[in-house]
């Protein structure tokens, strides 16, 4: 873009972002401008560097100012979390980021809170609610689970309780306490400890269980008393054991508090299956107390009304009385709330909804919803992937979205995969031309219709070529498979979905479709998932003897996890540096190179190469270690090396290296060539799990997978694989799909991209809307009879991707 200083005058500021020598990952000195006040849209494969540019250099940058420009504490926080890599940047607004958040909201947010609507709901019931005789009027605050003058102090504001009891705490009344009846009971020492100081308090430990009398059983299970007793533990031949002072806690007890309080994912989740969740019996689960609950609008409870779907909540809001003006006001604020959030077809959704529930694409269009409400002009807004998990009818409503943000004054940035987003953008920055080592560079930046002349991008290729078919190959559509057998689902009743009937074919590639709320992820999630679990587990007659579900749930929640230690690869990495002349000299084992344990890693930050930086009036967010730079190891660790590299190094190698520097390890090799084969080569190795989207995350459990791949029929289940994906990324997920089915197996995809869609063999429509107006199949056939159907709203969509499909078949034979 060219821009001379008179027009930059004639504006009074400079009309464009200019990036001068961005060095962000593997951003290569990138210089670009970026028109303000327009939507412009960063594009190219998987790890080209579009989002170290959109986010890693501008946002981060925006951030970085913002720092400068407030109390000199924040400014210190600047050297912690680190200014990105650039030479400089200039006519950058101020900027909100929109990213997908790696990390899991609390299981106490919800639509309501994450879209400020539960405000203006608590306000609505505090000022214009109708209070039973002679009740006071309650503070908003009283209308919230989560505020002590709301919350049900039973269950305090969560709705449900966790209980144990006999039958859960001791599964098996035929064994007594020495046996293990206890089931509940910690192993190792600590179990034996708590059977040793029952048998000093006079319990017989040897009687099988229900020989018990009930009142000790009780004792034993429930009380809260923890008397000490002296314990004389009985002598092994081998070593002398002197008495000590135990104190007793009960199985209930033990159990409570190790799920409430114990750090380890692994003792909570242990201690949950001796408890049983219900409703709270004094709330019912609606979580507020009596007192709030008593309060009525248009004749129902603030309960009540959270738990109705946004649309429904509306059409609600504009039929009840309104007595006052603010009763008017409120519910016209509420209703002008509502608004954007239906509009980006999110009208299913309820206030109650726990946030943990929602898809990153859908709690991004609820912050997308709320800033359209905010106001603001004059900023930059960067958001990541809005696109994703939207039906193509919903991205239409997205497109206007963005335009109004746009008109409102604002510029903005978005990383985006879906080319109807992309064709829409004024501008485009085409980053390439692969990814990783082999990408970085700005390729285009420009209109949209300038990049069909630049031959090395792949953004390009599927932008302005006819369309080929996602079936795997560029050649014509091939042949529908024919199904080796079948697994029928029938009456199936649970969230939106009522009394369904499904069938799924197997030995073919099954694609569910339905705008998002049809019940797609239920249908196919739990009730497919349960019926298939359950057949396999009865024992043979059942052709499928294996079921892989692969979902976008994160491969673990710290930056302690990452591609490494998921996949297996970090085992094979520190046994070769254990055999290496220096460690064997020191006689290290293998947890000497593990940064999980105390000896060789840093304990500055504990391994984990980052620390936590609380920003008091922002979230906390992570900085490099001080001590190690990242490295997460100590010094005398780091001196320890492997081909010439040491631990850290190896750990900082993208797949694509560490596949030529283990070429000759099989163990490693192997492992490498999966994750490199379903377009991951790009990603580091010790990539903590926080920095990987959904839909990186869903394809190292793939490529895992896929490096065991075993003979037995297995069923795929996979939720969205096309999410976050490049259209040239998605052709090389689809030929292990497909190669996947041609070897004997069965794949389900939820999918909304209609190429996908396109070159399935079977697709089951979910619809016709989303929340109380889907849950039900609208059609179900190969592709072609789908779209023919002219039912529900994807069929439109689908019939276009055939159409274009053709066109290219057409344009190959002439």
């Amino acid at each position: 873009m060219h821009q001379s200083t008179e027009a930059r005058a004639d504006h009074g500021h400079d009309p464009c972002v200019r990036v001068r020598g961005a060095r962000e990952h593997n951003l290569r000195g990138v210089d670009v401008d970026i028109p303000r006040d327009a939507l412009t849209v960063f594009t190219g494969v998987s790890g080209s560097g579009k989002s170290s540019l959109a986010f890693g250099t501008l946002y981060a940058e925006a951030q970085r100012r913002y720092f400068e420009s407030v109390a000199p504490y924040a400014r210190r926080l600047i050297h912690q979390i680190g200014a990105p890599k650039v030479d400089s940047v200039t006519g950058l607004p101020p900027a909100v980021s929109l990213e997908q958040r790696r990390s899991s909201p609390g299981s106490r947010s919800s639509v309501g809170t994450v879209t400020l609507l539960s405000n203006s709901l608590r306000m609505l019931f505090s000022r214009a609610g109708t209070y039973p005789p002679g009740a006071g009027r309650l503070d908003s605050d009283a209308f919230s689970p989560n505020t002590a003058a709301g919350a049900c102090p039973s269950c305090h504001g969560l709705g449900r309780i966790h209980r144990t009891s006999e039958e859960l705490l001791v599964p098996d009344p035929g064994l007594s306490i020495r046996e293990g009846a206890i089931a509940a009971w910690p192993g190792a020492w600590q179990g034996k400890n708590l059977r040793d100081i029952l048998e000093t308090l006079g319990h017989d430990v040897d009687r099988p269980w229900r020989e018990l009398p009930a009142t000790d059983r009780e004792w034993i299970l429930f009380t809260e008393e923890q008397p000490v007793v002296t314990v004389h533990p009985v002598r092994d031949a081998d070593r002398i054991q002197r008495p000590y002072q135990g104190t007793y806690m009960s199985a209930h007890r033990y159990v409570m508090r190790t799920f409430s309080d114990s750090r380890s994912a692994t003792l909570r989740a242990r201690a949950e299956t001796f408890l049983a969740d219900s409703p709270c019996p004094v709330c019912e689960g609606r979580r507020l107390r009596p007192e709030a609950l008593a309060v009525t609008f248009g004749g129902r409870t603030i309960a009540e009304l959270a738990a109705l779907a946004l649309t429904d909540l509306d059409a609600v809001l504009a039929s009840a009385p309104l007595d006052g003006e603010a009763a008017r006001v409120l519910a016209d604020d509420l209703r002008a709330r509502i608004g954007p959030v239906t509009e980006l077809g999110l009208g299913y959704l309820s206030l109650d909804r726990t946030a943990p529930t929602l898809s990153a694409g859908e709690l991004q269009r609820l912050r997308l919803a709320t800033q359209l409400r905010s106001g603001l002009f004059g900023v930059v807004y960067v958001l990541d992937e809005p696109s994703a998990g939207l039906h193509p009818a919903d991205t239409e409503a997205l497109l206007g979205v963005l335009d109004r943000l746009k008109e409102a004054g604002n510029t903005v940035f978005v990383v985006e995969h879906h080319l109807d987003v992309v064709r829409h953008a004024d501008w485009l920055v085409d980053v390439g031309p692969l990814a990783g080592e082999r990408g970085g560079r700005v390729l285009h930046s420009g209109p949209p219709a300038d990049l069909a002349g630049v031959a090395e991008s792949a953004t390009a290729r599927h932008l302005f070529a006819a369309r080929e078919p996602a079936g795997g190959s560029a050649g014509p559509v091939r042949e529908v498979r024919r199904p080796t057998g079948e697994v029928l689902l029938s009456g199936v009743d649970r969230h939106n979905l009522r009394d369904v009937d499904a069938r799924f074919p197997l030995g073919v590639f099954t694609a569910v479709t339905g705008v998002s709320g049809s019940g797609k992820s239920t249908l196919v999630g739990q009730a497919l998932a349960r019926e298939v679990g359950e057949r396999i587990a009865a024992g043979p007659g059942f052709p499928v003897r294996r079921l892989v579900e692969v979902d976008q749930k994160p491969i673990g929640r710290t930056p302690r996890s990452n591609l490494a230690t998921y996949t297996g690869l970090f085992d094979v990495v520190r046994k070769l540096f254990t055999q290496s002349p220096q460690a064997r000299a020191r006689g290290w084992k293998a947890g000497r190179f593990s940064f999980n344990v105390a000896g060789g890693r840093c304990e500055t930050c504990q391994g984990e190469g980052f620390v936590s930086v609380e920003l008091l009036f922002l979230p906390s967010t992570y900085a490099p270690c001080p001590d190690c730079g990242g490295a997460r190891y100590n010094a005398e660790t780091l001196e320890v090396r492997y081909e010439g590299l040491d631990i850290a190094e190896v750990l900082a190698l993208t797949v694509e290296s560490a596949a030529r520097f283990f070429a000759e390890v099989p163990a490693a090799a192997r492992s490498l060539r999966a994750l490199e084969e379903i377009g991951l080569g790009y990603l580091r190795l010790g990539q903590p799990a926080t920095e990987l989207s959904g839909g990186e995350a869903q394809r190292i459990k793939l490529a895992t997978e896929l490096q065991r791949l075993r003979r037995d029929h297995t069923l795929y289940l996979l939720d969205e694989p096309t999410t976050g994906l490049h259209p040239a990324d998605v052709r090389v997920l689809l030929r292990q799909l497909h190669g996947l089915v041609d070897a004997g197996h069965s794949v389900v995809v939820v999918e909304h991209d209609m190429d996908v869609v396109a070159g399935a063999d079977w697709v089951i429509d979910l619809g016709p809307g989303g929340g109380t107006e889907g849950g039900r199949i609208v059609a179900a056939g190969t592709p072609r009879e789908v779209a023919a159907a002219g039912r529900g709203r994807t069929s439109a969509y689908l019939a276009r991707a055939l159409d274009g499909i053709a066109v290219a078949e057409g344009t190959a034979s002439a």
